[in-house]
């Protein structure tokens, strides 16, 4: 049985300065990882520098929406750490409103991130590895991408297709050795979570479900950690999982009942 030790491996993690993604900075880099960290909050980007070692995490203020910003990172990232072993696709935006209240604006932000963005940097970092005929790219997607919800039309569609687009990817990576998969989190304890919350009994509903929004709840009864998200992206990064490539790992208690 292979262990989850990433010592001395670089690993590249876009949306690093909060939610999931902090949570998979922190998780690789007591695995032993160097993680080269890429989000738009500055601050909170030195906030995690300062909490964990600083020879092993390196903040890089990038909009992943923008390929040129992008491929000159990763550039920049190669020649000042070394090759990048891993990435994960963590930035995300949330658009939670209904259809035809959704802008041409709003519309084109929320896939310029959350898929546009992951092309951009699967596509320069897997440039990079495919010489070297190793790597492993984990995609953040939703259960969202699978299931419809009311409301959350533009960030549905842009996680669907993110996560399609990484499974193309994988079909086509894999002759190179590069494995490529997707985690799919339900409900998650996150800052995007709490932006829905309009009162306290909010959380319960979730866990609930309702059926006036066609929603079912979280059989597990619990909420997710952000720890538990980056628990599954740790195992599609590591050795343990060199098997797997365009699935699918959806962590959601349940809640899209195995669907």
């Amino acid at each position: 049985m292979q262990s989850l030790d990433f010592a001395d491996r670089l690993m590249l993690v876009t949306g690093a300065a909060q939610g999931i993604g902090a949570a998979v900075v922190r998780s690789l880099v007591q695995a032993g990882a160097r993680v080269a960290g890429l989000d738009l909050q500055p601050d909170k980007l030195d906030a995690l520098k300062a909490e964990l070692e600083p020879q092993r995490f390196s903040p890089y203020r990038v909009d992943v929406s923008r390929s040129l910003e992008v491929n000159q990172a990763v550039e920049q990232i190669e020649q000042d750490l070394g090759p990048i072993a891993g990435l994960v696709n963590g930035a995300g935006i949330l658009s939670h409103q209904p259809l035809v209240s959704i802008t041409d604006a709003d519309w084109e932000r929320t896939f310029a991130v959350n898929a546009t963005g992951v092309f951009n940097l699967s596509r320069s970092v897997a440039k990079a590895m495919i010489p070297r005929r190793s790597g492993a790219i984990v995609t953040v997607s939703s259960n969202a991408a699978s299931v419809p919800r009311q409301q959350m039309a533009a960030y549905a569609a842009s996680k669907a297709a993110a996560t399609h687009f990484t499974r193309c990817l994988g079909l086509e990576l894999a002759d190179f050795g590069i494995r490529c998969n997707v985690v799919s989190p339900g409900s998650t304890d996150t800052p995007m979570q709490h932006a829905l919350w309009t009162d306290a009994a909010a959380q319960q509903a979730v866990l609930m479900g309702s059926l006036k929004t066609f929603r079912t709840g979280i059989p597990l009864g619990r909420i997710a950690s952000p720890a538990d998200i980056a628990d599954g992206v740790l195992f599609l990064l590591s050795d343990q999982a060199r098997h797997i490539t365009m699935h699918d790992l959806r962590i959601d208690g349940g809640a899209t009942l195995g669907h």
